[in-house]
């Protein structure tokens, strides 16, 4: 019988004792390999996603409601900001680049944002098919949103008021208004596959369409992407984010309405320098109705937030791995009373120490690649069902598996194989082989 024979027969002997073990190493290792999984996933997302912007300037509120909304497009705008006032901004000498950004409608989920072409750009954007949009109601969509929606060139549609276009009633959509598809974005692994981009006029003139005294909906109360609801001076309701007001009361945003200024929701903007990280942000905050908001501080401060979780979970599966080790140094030591026989016969019949030794070790190692294999197992199907869940409700695609990170897994797991085993193996290689078998 060879070593590894002699192993498994040692494992399958005491069914219950190594199933529990290897349940123990492998819930560690689960839990060890889903942290570092949605934390590489999670920080590679918002460093993809961030595409060298400096700067973002929107409506005064939460500024990491502002970055998330304006850059991830995972929260509710914190409102709009005047358009006129933004551009203004733009030709100060310290930004090298500004680019404006309207949301407000989606389609089945998919944010529909009124930008210029030097957005996609940012992520390094390119065509799989037809062109870039050109004129108004002409939409460049990425590559998720023609997966998941079915739209290709030539196609048709109508946004739908708010960010959560699948759950919207089919009279909140502008049927009058349809956008045209005319290109599709190859994927790029960023917030660029599931957006449906146009020019921004044809995001203020969906919503100049809509006019005081519309009872279409009267009685409902629409509200924009501050969970706010919008009433007009008559107290009749109207669609969400169409006629904001701005800080005196007017009504802006509305194109048709003399005198009142278009509005965007964001501006993102590169500095030309160094400088401008130190002046432009107090600059904005002082001097405009406007809130700068820093991405580098404030997805900082979210890692500062969410470390505290990850190292917890961390430190807990450590420790049901170190108590998996425990229970295998336990349950080796327990076997060599029951084993010793065993084991002197092995001496007698001309093993060697080394070869005792050599069994214990490979026991203890066993347990602890079964325990791994299991855990392995186990946390990427589970990373699969975060994955898909992460994909249908964010349209976001968790991409962080490291390959190291496995490795590093793996040559850990060995080592807390071979440290459980070492004390029994050693007591095993010592073992009195006269005294054994007198008695």
């Amino acid at each position: 019988m060879n070593i590894i024979q002699f192993n498994y027969k040692q494992i399958k002997s005491r069914p219950l004792s190594s199933a529990l073990n290897v349940i123990l190493f492998a819930t560690g290792i689960t839990i060890i390999s889903l942290v570092f999984f949605l934390r590489d996933s999670f920080e590679n997302q918002l460093d993809r996603n961030a595409a060298d912007i400096d700067l973002v300037a929107g409506a005064k509120g939460s500024p990491l409601q502002l970055i998330l909304s304006g850059i991830y497009h995972i929260d509710y705008p914190t409102g709009n900001i005047d358009y006129a006032e933004a551009m203004e901004l733009s030709r100060n000498p310290l930004i090298k680049q500004a680019i404006p950004l309207a949301l407000g409608d989606s389609y089945k989920g998919f944010r529909i944002a009124g930008a210029d072409t030097a957005y996609p750009a940012l992520y390094k954007g390119q065509l799989k098919a037809g062109k870039l949009w050109q004129k108004d109601f002409e939409v460049t969509i990425g590559s998720k949103v023609a997966s998941r929606t079915g739209l290709a060139l030539g196609d048709t549609f109508a946004g739908v008021h708010g960010i959560h276009g699948l759950s919207a009633e089919p009279d909140h959509a502008h049927e009058d208004m349809l956008y045209t598809v005319t290109g599709v974005f190859r994927e790029t692994a960023t917030v660029l596959d599931q957006l449906i981009l146009t020019n921004m006029e044809s995001v203020w003139a969906i919503h100049a369409g809509e006019h005081d005294g519309d009872d279409e909906h009267d009685g409902d109360e629409d509200h924009d992407e501050h969970g706010d609801a919008d009433h007009d001076e008559d107290g009749d309701p109207d669609h969400a984010g169409d006629e904001d007001r701005d800080e005196h009361g007017d009504r802006a945003g509305d194109p048709d309405h003399a005198g009142k200024p278009k509005e965007i929701t964001v501006l993102l903007i590169q500095y030309q320098n160094p400088m401008g990280a130190i002046t432009l942000p107090r600059l904005i905050n002082t001097s405009t109705r406007m809130q700068a908001a820093s991405p580098a501080q404030e997805i900082n401060r979210l890692y500062s937030l969410l470390g505290v979780g990850i190292r917890a979970l961390t430190y807990i599966s450590g420790f049901i791995i170190l108590i998996s080790a425990l229970g295998i140094f336990i349950s080796l030591l327990g076997s060599l009373e029951e084993r010793k026989y065993e084991l002197a016969l092995i001496r007698v019949m001309g093993g060697g120490r080394l070869r005792l030794f050599s069994y214990l070790i490979l026991e203890g190692i066993s347990f602890a690649v079964l325990g791994y294999m299991a855990g392995f197992a186990i946390s990427r199907a589970a990373m699969f069902f975060l994955s898909s869940y992460a994909d249908a409700n964010f349209n976001y695609t968790l991409q962080g598996w490291v390959a190291s990170t496995d490795v590093c897994l793996l040559a850990a797991s060995l080592g807390i194989g071979v440290a459980a085993a070492i004390l029994p193996a050693i007591k095993a290689m010592n073992t009195n082989i006269s005294k054994t078998l007198n008695q």
